[in-house]
């Protein structure tokens, strides 16, 4: 390994222990004790995780429509036989053991957690795929996305726990729906509600240091774009590279239209830009969010006619999907698209922590210039610090999204 690269990785890694070792006076340094096991709490009856719809883009997201035997998509499903799961089959077909690989691979892990969280005791899947219309109208069973579990011994005083069980094991969406079973849902395969990095579409624009308007996927490293300082003030901010470039994804994004100046960003939800809840709020006090969080009545940022920022209400939000999602990284961390300031970064609701642990990588491309032509994917650097935060940061430091697709 190269030795800039090598000191790249040293320095993330000591920028993202920097929270677990500020302590360093007399008396016990903070985050030096292991933490303990964090103590799961059961669903209660008609709750559901995540507290949002379940065909919306932060849990299952849409339905795309049922699969019959013979329809093209029937090759989407995948037999199930693992042998400490008992499936009810009532209809003796095998239908309730077909479903998709990512709903095979959360079932699969929740049935290992049921045996150790009650020795003796296996997993039962009462209903899998739907073939022949027993549920109601765009309901996932249709897809093989949806599977209704229960335990083996059918003690229903254990169903709470075994819904919070499906959350831990990865469902999208798990609802504790009838006292005689638990509902559990996944993403589709294909679906880009599945995609968890933070990017906008290819086609919108950034502000270069002239004036001239150009496409994200046309930024060049050490172009120089309209950004924001720590202050709240607009600034020209360099472009050092992609933290993801995927320019034939189908993504889903959330757009965010405001009035008075009239704006419309669109970006993934796990993506952050600054919201306020009222107009008063300096721009420096703009908070980071997840796109996901912001309602109409929030405040955003907006470029007003005078180069200025100003604050600008949201009137709606929505859903919408197009092909290209790319992320770029500047100096400050932050970006104005189409009109409205972003943040550069996503999964982790902390702009500072965030801004700190890329530090290296702003210092390499002062040592060394430059790179090449920039590959599709994720960078490298973004990457292993996802991984070094999932194994120092809690796990609810991270937007739901992003968690399942990131370690897969």
């Amino acid at each position: 390994m190269k030795p800039a690269r090598l000191l790249l990785l040293l320095s993330g890694y000591a920028l993202l222990l920097a929270p677990a070792v500020r302590g360093c006076g007399p008396g016990r340094v903070v985050g030096s004790r292991r933490r303990p096991p964090r103590k799961l709490i059961p669903l209660a009856y008609k709750q559901f995780s995540p507290n949002v719809p379940e065909k919306t883009l932060g849990a299952s997201g849409r339905y795309e429509g049922k699969i019959a035997r013979n329809s093209e998509r029937f090759k989407e499903l995948t037999p199930n036989y693992n042998p400490d799961i008992i499936f009810k089959d009532e209809e003796n077909t095998g239908a309730d053991r077909l479903m998709t690989q990512r709903c095979k691979d959360r079932l699969n892990s929740l049935a290992i957690s049921v045996m150790n969280q009650w020795p003796g005791v296996k997993l039962r899947v009462t209903e899998g795929w739907d073939e022949d219309g027993h549920h109601s109208e765009e309901s996932l069973h249709y897809e093989g996305r949806a599977v209704d579990i229960t335990t083996s011994d059918r003690d229903r005083n254990k169903y709470g726990m075994l819904a919070r069980l499906a959350v831990e094991a990865g469902f999208d969406w798990v609802y504790y729906e009838s006292k005689a079973h638990i509902h559990c849902s996944v993403k589709s395969e294909h679906s880009a509600a599945a995609k968890t990095g933070g990017c906008f579409p290819g086609r919108a624009l950034a502000t270069l240091e002239d004036g001239v308007r150009t496409p994200l996927w046309a930024l060049r490293p050490g172009q120089r774009v309209l950004a924001m300082d720590e202050a709240g003030r607009p600034t020209y901010s360099d472009f050092l590279a992609f933290l993801d470039k995927e320019p034939r994804a189908l993504t889903s994004f959330h757009v965010i239209e405001t009035r008075e100046p009239l704006r419309r960003l669109v970006l993934t939800p796990t993506h952050l830009l600054f919201v306020a809840q009222n107009s008063s709020a300096p721009a420096a006090r703009f908070r980071p969010t997840f796109a996901s969080h912001v309602r109409p009545g929030h405040f955003v940022l907006v470029v007003a006619g005078g180069g200025g920022l100003q604050p600008a209400e949201v009137v709606a939000v929505r859903d919408r999907r197009d092909v290209g999602a790319y992320a770029p990284l500047t100096r400050h961390g932050t970006l104005v698209v189409d009109g409205v300031v972003a943040s550069c970064f996503a999964l982790v609701q902390e702009q500072h922590l965030a801004q700190l642990a890329f530090w290296p990588l702003r210092l390499y491309h002062s040592l060394v210039g430059w790179p090449g032509v920039q590959g599709d994917g994720v960078h490298w650097y973004s990457g292993l610090l996802y991984r070094l935060g999932r194994l120092l940061l809690p796990p609810d430091s991270f937007h739901p999204l992003g968690v399942p697709q990131m370690e897969s």
